[in-house]
């Protein structure tokens, strides 16, 4: 089968079919990989049915790969993606009801994580569905007024904002426990080393420094909605054998809810950070 290229939308993704999951295991698959991240945010590969070991190796092709021990699977490295608890840690399936809000991954650490990968092994046809809301598009498209209104400005982003909207229920013991990851500063637009500039946003986004709450919340609504605008995102509907890989530094991303009863399942690895944010 010949390999094809085929971009999503005007903005962000593109889908490339003809690979096996161990065809990715390549240094030239993973430069290909890397140039088209740059390019699309989002790189689809249909249909590759990638094992557990070849996700792995294809993505310490790509950097170094995060440890996260959970104690489901050999590779310390995989995470188990779906809300079952029969599945995974109850506790980390509470916590990825934070996943249906607007995110980047890391958002409360110095460097955030660099990209994602995620294999899908079962879906569920009713939902779940995940989507990708382009930073750079997004800020290259603001007028030059609204971007010096922005200019300078920073952000506390902490898990405690994200799980607050995510759980308004919760329990003091819970809420505590959300207290206990720090909270972090950052700047609203990060400025890449290369040039480009992307709005670091989302769920964890809680307050603009120096700001009235209620200014600085108006604020990060309205860039978060100018954001996930139709012409920025990509909807992309899971298919067993997806392998979806994307820039978590410059791409919001979200799933569409779905049951926990729900069978989806995926099979997740995490690059390390590379750059700051500055």
């Amino acid at each position: 089968m010949s390999v094809t290229t085929m971009p999503l939308t005007p903005h962000v993704g593109v889908e490339i079919t003809g690979l096996s999951g161990k065809e990715l295991v390549d240094e030239r698959a993973a430069e290909d990989c890397r140039s088209a991240l740059r390019q699309y945010g989002v790189v689809l590969y249909r249909d590759v049915h990638i094992d557990d070991d070849d996700l792995l190796a294809f993505s310490r092709l790509l950097g170094e790969v995060s440890i996260v021990p959970t104690g489901e699977h050999e590779y310390p490295e995989i995470q188990t993606i779906t809300l079952d608890p029969t599945k995974t840690n109850a506790l980390l399936a509470s916590y990825r009801q934070g996943n249906f809000l607007w995110h980047i991954d890391g958002a409360t650490e110095a460097v955030p994580q660099k990209g994602t990968l995620l294999a899908a092994h079962e879906v569920d046809p009713a939902g779940g569905d995940t989507e990708f809301a382009s930073t750079y598009a997004a800020y290259a498209a603001l007028s030059d007024g609204e971007k010096a209104e922005i200019e300078g400005l920073r952000v506390i982003h902490s898990f405690a904002a994200a799980q607050q909207r995510a759980n308004p229920d919760a329990s003091e013991v819970e809420r505590a426990s959300w207290d206990r990851v720090a909270p972090r500063e950052h700047p609203l637009v990060w400025k890449r080393r290369d040039g480009r500039r992307s709005l670091l946003l989302g769920a964890t986004a809680g307050e603009v420094v120096g700001w009235p709450n209620d200014k600085g919340n108006a604020l990060l609504s309205r860039l978060l909605g100018w954001c996930t605008q139709p012409q920025f995102v990509l909807r992309h509907h899971w298919h067993v054998g997806d392998l979806v890989m994307w820039d978590n530094t410059g791409m919001l991303h979200r799933a569409l809810p779905f049951e926990p009863t729900s069978r989806r399942l995926l099979h997740r690895t995490t690059l390390v950070g590379e750059e700051a944010v500055a």
